[in-house]
């Protein structure tokens, strides 16, 4: 990374509630890189525990942003994708990354569409097979289990063992150009684990953290967003694993206790433990 590193960041805008480009621009330019935005909706809270909010779908905005962007010369080193308001926008998305990623440039791709064995509200099986095609433009891809097995029309459960866990991450595979990060392995210590698949260098690691038994909303785009900031800092995959797993674990604790904090974790204050993360790990 250089001083002038551009990062673009195409997800929802939640008004209110701690997830998607509210928790990837403050987390990525936390890291000290420049953040750009395109926000694929914009809702006025997201949509776990609110009910008659409002969105705006931003889909015709898209390639319309992308020209202007053509026009002006605007490039990026890494693109980063979460959650993706229309099975249309998948293709503008890929006329982005064709157009606006420079060469040598790393895309990372969130499936964000589905957790704990059912899609969110807004999705089905045919967006998870578009989801797929986005995937293999992606250096790094990170989905969670339910994710990874809409991905692959495999059936879910709450548990996989270790095994199955790799059986997984290697039929990722190719849905990626090189790295999978599958999130979501719980072992017998009550530690959580990710899968860390090199296919180029043909490796997998598991990275563990400390389970926290609290459920939140967002903890995924926690998760993303400092992993994608630790990657783009030098930190190899499976170090920015950890670090992002740790960063996640903190967010969570700050917010446990606090009953009327239901709707995301309280990232913000552990920001400043970032830079202690990047020393240890």
């Amino acid at each position: 990374m250089n001083d002038t590193t551009k990062i673009l960041t195409i997800q929802d805008i939640s008004c209110f509630g701690q997830c998607s480009i509210t928790v990837a621009l403050p987390v990525v330019s936390a890291f000290g890189i420049e953040t750009a935005i395109l926000p694929s909706a914009v809702l006025s809270t997201h949509t776990s525990g609110f009910t008659d909010f409002t969105v705006r779908d931003l889909t015709e905005d898209l390639p319309e942003i992308r020209k202007h962007w053509e026009k002006e010369g605007i490039d990026f080193e890494a693109i980063y994708t979460g959650f993706i308001a229309s099975i249309e926008q998948l293709d503008y998305i890929k006329d982005i990354i064709d157009s606006r990623l420079k060469q040598d440039g790393l895309v990372f791709v969130d499936p964000a569409m589905a957790d704990n064995g059912e899609f969110y509200s807004v999705f089905d099986q045919e967006f998870a097979d578009k989801m797929g095609e986005l995937c293999k433009l992606g250096d790094f891809i990170l989905p969670n289990t339910t994710e990874a097995c809409f991905i692959l029309h495999r059936p879910w459960k709450a548990k996989f063992t270790k095994e199955e866990m790799l059986e997984i991450a290697e039929e990722l595979s190719q849905f990626t150009k090189r790295y999978v990060i599958l999130k979501g392995y719980e072992n017998e210590n009550n530690e959580l684990g990710m899968i860390v698949l090199d296919k180029v260098e043909s490796t997998v690691e598991i990275v563990y953290n400390d389970k926290v038994d609290y459920m939140s909303h967002g903890t995924g785009d926690v998760f993303a967003s400092s992993f994608v900031g630790s990657v783009m800092v030098g930190k190899t995959p499976a170090q920015a694993a950890k670090i992002a797993g740790e960063f996640t674990k903190k967010a969570i604790e700050k917010t446990i206790g606090d009953e009327k904090h239901t709707y995301g974790v309280k990232f913000e204050q552990v920001i400043p433990e970032l830079q202690d993360l990047l020393k240890t790990f």
